[in-house]
């Protein structure tokens, strides 16, 4: 009953001096809703690395072929094809954890249909390569073993590909040429979309690894059983180090590389580099609500001046109430009670601005936002406990009063 009193009480107060309470609650308004809009940027951005991390493949691991030295000068990681498809086997067939692994090589060529052509990267890869990659095939297949044995030709599009050559037409069943070679279009990959380095991995058309060596990318006798990279994808993310750590012993072993000598190949986890970019966005989102929170430091002050300020205006008021009976937690608590209603208040005000603030942003900017109900019930929790910060000091002072003196006050 004291509570709801002291509610009507406080809110009364507020009411009388409704353009002092307003610009008193601009400080926490401003301040919750920068909390809300700031978070909600930096969890978007988290949420489109996570986005692209599983756009390129959950629990994967790459191993490209190492450098070349040409007289005495060391060329960069991939200068010469040192991984074969017996590797890529047989990482599958001996490393413990491995799901699935594909191998690929790469080329880039013009795809023509009809009066119309597009240049994209072709890849040579396996059957194997939408399980590595967690892929699907939205029209049509995927090739299988006996494509790749009998070195058919036929190709896989992705929706960029698609889009280019066909439009809105039928693109399985239809005749493309690669390079001047026939190819028929079995199948169109489902869309991924951009991955985290910005290339768009739907701009690609898969054929068989065979085919693409004896056919696309011109392949020599000597490299018919060489692969660029070898993707493997693990069953957990827990395994993925012993896995790194097993196929490199693997590899060095089929190598014939004695201890002294430096690995021709290059293990790559990539979930290494991507926890590294999780981290740093998680920084920056501690970062800007670190920044906004600023405002709801200014807000409590203002709060804690304002309260002052009401104290000695009604130190009479004080005073009389203290006559009649009022006990100093009274006085307390209702002085304590109006800065946090004033807190709460504007908490509610600046949420309803941090949401409409962040889908604004959103729209303009084309930047993802993610609002969360943790973040808003933080920020909210923020503007009452600063209520009750920097309202109790004045509160106190109040409560406080000599009951002659206040009665006294002109």
């Amino acid at each position: 009953m004291f509570v709801l009193s002291s509610v009507r009480i406080a809110l009364r107060a507020l009411l009388l001096n409704k353009l002092r309470a307003a610009l008193t609650m601009l400080g926490i308004i401003i301040g919750v809703g920068a909390v809300i809009a700031m978070v909600a940027i930096g969890r978007g951005a988290a949420q489109r690395i996570s986005d692209r991390i599983a756009s390129i493949g959950s629990n994967l691991i790459l191993v490209m072929p190492g450098s070349a030295t040409s007289g005495g000068l060391r060329m960069g990681h991939g200068s010469t094809l040192t991984l074969t498809e017996d590797d890529m086997r047989a990482i599958g067939a001996e490393v413990p954890g491995v799901m699935a692994v594909s191998g690929t090589m790469r080329g880039v060529a013009q795809l023509v249909f009809g009066n119309l052509n597009w240049s994209t990267g072709v890849f040579g890869t396996t059957p194997e390569f939408p399980d590595v990659r967690d892929w699907e095939v939205a029209e049509g297949r995927f090739f299988g073993d006996q494509d790749m044995d009998g070195a058919t030709k036929v190709v896989v599009l992705g929706q960029t590909v698609r889009e280019s050559l066909f439009g809105d037409g039928e693109a399985v069943g239809q005749i493309i040429r690669i390079r001047k070679v026939p190819f028929t279009v079995i199948g169109v990959l489902a869309r991924k979309g951009q991955s985290t380095w910005g290339q768009d991995q739907d701009d690609t058309a898969l054929i068989p690894l065979s085919t693409a060596k004896k056919r696309v990318l011109g392949v020599s006798q000597a490299g018919a059983r060489m692969v660029g990279l070898i993707l493997i994808k693990a069953a957990n993310a827990e395994a993925m180090p012993q896995i790194e750590e097993q196929a490199t012993a693997l590899l060095r072993q089929r190598h014939r590389l004695q201890p002294y000598q430096e690995d021709d190949f290059q293990v790559r986890n990539l979930s290494d580099m991507f926890a590294a970019q999780e981290a740093s966005t998680k920084t920056m989102t501690i970062l800007l609500g670190a920044i906004a929170s600023v405002s709801l430091l200014v807000g409590g002050i203002g709060i804690m001046n304002i309260m002052l300020v009401s104290v000695t205006e009604r130190t009479r008021e004080i005073g009389l109430r203290m006559a009649v009976g009022a006990r100093s937690r009274d006085i307390l608590g209702q002085f304590l009670i109006e800065a946090v209603t004033l807190a709460v208040v504007g908490g509610i005000l600046g949420i309803l601005l941090g949401v409409g603030g962040s889908k604004v942003i959103a729209m303009l900017a084309n930047w993802s936002t993610l609002i969360t109900p943790g973040s808003i019930a933080l920020a909210f929790g923020s503007s009452a406990f600063i209520g009750i910060f920097f309202g109790y000091y004045p509160a106190r002072k109040a409560a406080y009063l000599d009951p002659i003196e206040a009665l006294r006050y002109e």
